[in-house]
């Protein structure tokens, strides 16, 4: 009888680890725009997606929260990469619901004064793309979206590990460099 109760809550764990680690929002379907107070090197600035993607596409990736160890671990690898998106046209924004002190601080050192970080605390940003953690509704899901110039998604990937959102939004954007030139 153990047995089967311990396989029972293994297929739910599984069901609920890949449901919190699935977006909504998918390939081929329009970004939803917007506008947020962000900081980068620790000054505040309001970045607009819609003037974002006038330069080009745009690596918007949500994350749970600024200082945790794996938000901290992408913030960085998305800082060391950053040369390699500016390449390829690309503006990186990352997204969560902390406040704008916290990412002040969090641009300067996990970002490394590299790229904006926005402050999504009415979660607006985060409900639009169907980016909340569905058991810790006020952090958002690790979830990674490359969105081309006419506001189109051309890849997602969601994932609460930080380890491929570089990796894999830089595979994705390259791709559609190639198709695009």
């Amino acid at each position: 009888m153990n047995h089967i109760v311990a396989s029972l809550l293994t297929a739910v764990c599984a069901l609920s680890v890949s449901q919190l680690a699935q977006a909504e929002l998918k390939v081929g379907e329009q970004a939803p725009d917007f506008t947020a107070q962000a900081a980068l090197a620790g000054q505040v600035s309001s970045f607009s997606l819609a003037q974002a993607l006038k330069s080009g596409p745009v690596v918007l990736y949500f994350y749970p929260a600024a200082f945790t160890t794996g938000c901290t671990i992408e913030a960085h690898l998305f800082a060391e990469a950053i040369d390699k998106y500016k390449a390829l046209g690309a503006t990186v924004i990352g997204v969560s619901n902390d406040q704008l002190d916290t990412l002040k601080q969090f641009s300067l050192s996990a970002c490394g004064s590299k790229f904006a970080v926005a402050a999504d605390t009415d979660q607006k940003i985060m409900k639009s793309y169907d980016a909340v953690l569905m058991f810790k509704t006020n952090y958002a899901n690790r979830a990674s979206y490359v969105i081309a110039p006419d506001h189109t998604i051309v890849y997602e990937y969601t994932s609460m590990s930080p380890d491929l959102h570089v990796t894999n939004t830089l595979h994705a954007l390259q791709q559609w460099h190639d198709k695009n030139r």
